[in-house]
C-alpha cells in the first residue's frame, strides 16, 4: 500500500466521474439517470466475472514472462488470490443455489414429503432462505467492488500484477459496453468518451509500474 498510488487512483476516478457527469448532462443518455445507475451496478458485478475469465490467462503469462528462477516463488504465492476467488465463487454459487431453492423448493418439498408436512415445509422454505439471500447479496455487492479494485489480492503474488490486471479489465469492460452503443454527442465526443476511460486508466497503471520500479525497485524481470 502506498498513499501516493492511492491518491493518483482516487483523483483519476474522480476526474472520470466528473467527465461522465458532464457528458451526460450536456448530451443526455438513453434511459436517463436510472440507466446510468443500472449500468454502474451491472459493471460492479461484471468486473469480477471478467477477472475470473481473463485473470488466469494474464497471471499465467506474467509468471511465464518472469525469470525462470522466480517462477516457483510466484506460483507459491497464488494461494491467497485463489482463496479470495474461492470465497467469491462460493458465495455466488450459494446465492444462485439459494434462489433456485427458494423458487423451486416448494414443489420438491410437496413431492418428497407429501401432505400437510410437504406444504408447510414448502411454504416456510422461502422465508428460511431470505436471510441467506440477503446476506449473500450484500456480500457479493461489497466484495465485487473490492475484488475489482484489488484484483482478488494478486498483489500478494507480485506488486505489479494489480496494475496489469486493471488495464486488462478496463479494456474488456469497455469492449463489453460497446454492445450498448457509443454515448450521445458529436463523433469526436463519442470517440473521446469511449477511449478516455481506458486510456486514462492505462496511463495511471503505466505510471504505477514506473513508480514501483523507481521507488521500491519492483521489477517483473531482473
Amino acid at each position: 500500500m502506498d498513499p501516493t498510488i492511492d491518491a493518483v487512483q482516487k483523483w483519476r476516478a474522480i476526474a472520470g466521474a466528473v467527465a461522465s457527469f458532464l457528458l451526460i448532462w450536456t448530451y443526455g443518455i438513453d434511459g436517463g439517470w436510472s440507466g446510468v445507475f443500472e449500468d454502474g451496478i451491472s459493471k460492479v458485478f461484471l468486473a469480477p466475472l471478467i477477472l475470473l475469465l481473463v485473470g488466469p490467462l494474464v497471471i499465467l503469462g506474467f509468471i511465464l514472462y518472469a525469470p525462470r528462477q522466480h517462477r516457483p516463488l510466484l506460483r507459491s504465492r497464488l494461494r491467497h488470490p485463489l482463496k479470495a476467488v474461492g470465497w467469491y465463487v462460493g458465495a455466488l454459487a450459494t446465492g444462485i443455489g439459494g434462489l433456485y431453492l427458494a423458487s423451486q423448493g416448494k414443489g420438491y418439498a410437496e413431492e418428497l414429503l407429501g401432505g400437510a408436512a410437504g406444504y408447510l415445509v414448502g411454504a416456510l422454505l422461502p422465508l428460511a432462505m431470505l436471510p441467506v439471500l440477503l446476506w449473500m447479496a450484500a456480500f457479493l455487492f461489497f466484495s465485487s467492488g473490492a475484488a475489482a479494485r484489488y484484483a482478488f489480492n494478486t498483489a500478494d503474488v507480485h506488486a505489479s500484477l494489480p496494475a496489469i490486471l486493471t488495464v486488462t479489465l478496463v479494456w474488456a469492460l469497455n469492449l463489453v459496453s460497446l454492445g450498448d452503443g457509443l454515448p450521445n454527442g458529436p463523433a469526436v465526443v463519442k470517440v473521446a468518451a469511449f477511449l478516455g476511460g481506458p486510456l486514462s486508466v492505462t496511463a495511471v497503471s503505466c505510471w504505477e509500474l514506473h513508480y514501483l520500479r523507481s521507488r521500491y525497485g519492483v521489477r517483473i524481470r531482473g
